[in-house]
């Protein structure tokens, strides 16, 4: 019987996490930070740019799954923009507008008040500050009329 037996190479990716060096966890955390805080700017514009658009949204020629989708699609876009800056209340409106939009169907039709109510509410929220209670008085109202649209 014939043993062949060859030297294991250490791979290039374990010679690198063995090797000393690099950053620390700390510095790795500001530098992402500081580049977040470079992006701010457009995504916030962003966001308010798709909450104006959910109020103009409405069903046109294409028919009302082409406009169920654009909105569908304009709400997840102010999700995607908003997620990484912790705009957690705006996050979560949009995303009740989002089940709303899943509910509807041929036997429940979608009710096109809704998202004219949550674009002008969302954009009254990002001109409030952050902490203002206002914020989430606004939030407090769109959970009730999600729930009763939603039941």
């Amino acid at each position: 019987m014939t043993v062949i037996t060859h030297a294991r190479r250490k791979s290039r990716l374990a010679t690198m996490i063995d090797a000393a060096g690099g950053i620390s966890v700390l510095r790795a955390l500001a530098d992402a930070q500081s580049n977040l805080e470079a992006l701010r700017p457009p995504s916030m514009k962003e966001v308010a740019v798709q909450a104006a658009r959910l109020g103009e949204i409405t069903p046109d020629a294409h028919g009302e799954d082409d406009a169920l989708n654009r909105l569908y699609l304009a709400a997840t876009s102010i999700i995607d923009a908003a997620g990484p800056f912790d705009l957690d209340d705006v996050c979560s409106a949009s995303r009740a507008l989002c089940d709303l939009i899943d509910l509807a169907g041929p036997d429940a039709p979608f009710d096109w008040r809704v998202p004219q109510v949550f674009s002008g509410s969302l954009t009254l929220m990002l001109g409030l500050p952050r902490q203002d209670p206002g914020r989430a008085a606004i939030r407090a109202h769109l959970d009730k009329l999600a729930a009763a649209k939603g039941a």
